[in-house]
């Protein structure tokens, strides 16, 4: 299948076809299960690409998609493929401002909206002439509703399939330095990716997936959706955060995909539920009850029947990874980005040698590095540029088609790759010294207290590290965290050359997040942000101590 390209829409078809009857999505709603059929999917695919096509919708035209993951997702995505649209997913924790942009640049005819945990402070975002319609779920007004749309015009069962150098979509970056540019994604890229995906992780129609992290992000897309077209895996959704450990109880996943800040929350439950990190390492000492402690765990969280677990969209802790496999449970990473569809490294087979590091290169993905020591990187799931911005595109590529990731990164003898920092991430001190921030927030990191960490220092005499307590470490003892941090603190700064070491690290109070800008829609730091609010602040603090963000305050 690897060769021979098909499109998903070609693939809707095939498992229509073969399994019509099987059930393929399950979306809860109010705690039922609504199924959906391969067979149902493809007739929903038909008459929604009908009754766009009734609305006066061309092909080629642009057309929004701005909800959580639902199964109607899956079907709108598949009706804008069949008839002939590109597609522009939209976050759905996107802010108005966004939203708009999103809209204005992409030149986007009309809008398909769904659920929504915020529409009313959204709505704003979606303004002018551009036609909105609505999935069956609570969400803002709409000229026409998913029933209305599915009774509207004729089913479109003649269309020409998708030619592989067709453009299925764009996707927008999630803007971590600035305006979010839109990779331009043709079905030929996303449909090499998806079936490297099916290749490589050997999915197939027994494989049961679950769908939850942001189908606007490429990872997402490929990972689950994509997945899901090339080996007629069925996918289950979740109804809401509330519902979130019961929907993947039910859904009993094979496959299970997460992202760091997830891994951590999971962690802290396990935690308390056993008593302690002691409690729990001593549990796991004992060999009678090792086997039962470790499945009762994964039980716990509905994983006891996956086969794979990963983690991407930002870097997890090594020292993460190392107690999720001293509890039986192996969490490959990945790296890969929106510009090349998401799949491109990945530590699988596990190996757990190989923990700090996201793998190797897939079959068909070629890397190397530039002099700097950038990642480049050349495989057939590339984008074939930004939309609306040549110039930027032109840049982001040498003349061998590679193209120009902004990781820096190392590469070991087995050709296992590490990602040691972004050449936009280094900063210069006040001293004139220039500081690469991300190895000293990986070796700081192996603390399992810390959640998430930026390394700041532009303008400042030394480097300041900023804290976030892991959600088990937030109820703690005040003054072991301290000393804790402290031991780490004191034995990574003896490491680091004398205008690299840390003058303090500083616990914030406020949490990072989507909403108060801190944090991209894919959990990434914007680091310029965090740099904006706390230089002023942490500036003159010294002696490598360890403190609270309150008790700077108190200090000034």
């Amino acid at each position: 299948m690897e060769n021979a390209y098909k499109s998903p829409v070609d693939m809707m078809y095939h498992w229509a076809k073969i399994q019509g009857n099987d059930v393929y999505l399950k979306q809860p709603v109010g705690g039922q299960i609504n199924t959906f059929t391969w067979q149902e999917v493809k007739q929903q695919v038909e008459q929604l690409a009908g009754a766009l096509r009734h609305l006066g919708l061309q092909p080629g035209d642009k057309v929004a998609i701005l909800s959580k993951n639902c199964a109607e997702w899956f079907i709108t995505d598949l009706a804008l493929m069949h008839g002939g649209y590109i597609s522009v997913p939209i976050y759905p924790t996107a802010n108005s401002d966004t939203i708009r942009y999103v809209l204005e640049h992409s030149g986007a005819k009309a809008i398909l909206i769904g659920k929504l945990d915020f529409w009313q402070q959204q709505e704003e975002g979606v303004g002018g002439d551009i036609l909105r319609l609505a999935l069956p779920y609570d969400t803002m007004k709409a000229q026409y509703h998913w029933q209305q749309l599915l009774g509207m015009g004729q089913p479109l069962t003649e269309a020409p399939r998708p030619e592989a150098s067709q453009v299925m979509t764009i996707i927008y970056t999630s803007g971590s330095t600035g305006k979010p540019k839109g990779a331009i994604q043709t079905f030929a890229s996303y449909a090499w990716t998806c079936q490297a995906v099916v290749r490589d992780l050997k999915t197939d129609g027994s494989d049961r997936l679950i769908s939850y992290l942001p189908l606007a992000h490429i990872t997402e897309r490929v990972a689950i959706q994509g997945s899901s077209f090339y080996s007629g895996s069925n996918v289950s959704f979740v109804e809401s955060l509330d519902s979130f450990v019961a929907d993947v109880k039910r859904a009993q996943p094979t496959v299970f995909f997460s992202v760091p800040r997830l891994w951590s929350l999971f962690q802290k439950n396990i935690l308390e539920q056993a008593g302690g990190y002691k409690r729990l390492s001593l549990l796991l000492k004992i060999p009678l009850l090792n086997r039962l402690v470790k499945r009762k765990i994964q039980k716990g969280l509905g994983l006891e029947h996956c086969r794979l677990l990963g983690s991407g969209s930002a870097p997890i802790p090594p020292a993460l990874i190392l107690w999720y496999h001293s509890i039986g449970m192996n969490i490959c990473e990945a790296w890969g980005m929106t510009e090349n569809c998401a799949y491109s490294i990945i530590n699988y087979p596990f190996d757990v040698t190989k923990i700090g590091t996201v793998g190797k290169p897939v079959i068909g993905c070629d890397v190397r590095q530039s002099d700097q020591g950038e990642l480049l990187i050349k495989s057939p799931g590339l984008m074939s540029g930004y939309y609306l911005q040549p110039e930027v595109t032109a840049k982001s590529f040498d003349a061998d088609g590679f193209f120009h990731t902004g990781d820096l990164c190392s590469i070991d003898d087995d050709g296992c790759i590490s990602i040691t920092g972004r050449v936009k991430d280094n900063f210069k001190t006040s001293k004139g010294k220039y500081v690469a921030p991300v190895m000293i927030e990986r070796s700081l990191a192996q603390n399992p207290l810390i959640e998430l960490i930026c390394v700041i220092g532009s303008g400042l005499p030394h480097p300041i590290a900023l804290v976030q307590l892991s959600e088990y470490a937030q109820h703690e003892n005040k003054e072991q965290v301290r000393s804790s941090l402290k031991q780490t603190l004191d034995t990574i700064n003896p490491t680091l050359e004398s205008h690299e070491t840390i003058d303090a690290i500083v616990i914030v109070n406020e949490p990072w997040t989507i909403d108060n800008d801190v944090l991209t829609p894919t959990l990434k730091i914007k680091r310029h942000v965090l740099e904006q609010r706390y230089s002023a602040m942490v500036d003159g603090t010294r002696g490598g101590k360890v403190c609270w963000q309150e008790e700077l305050a108190s200090q000034a």
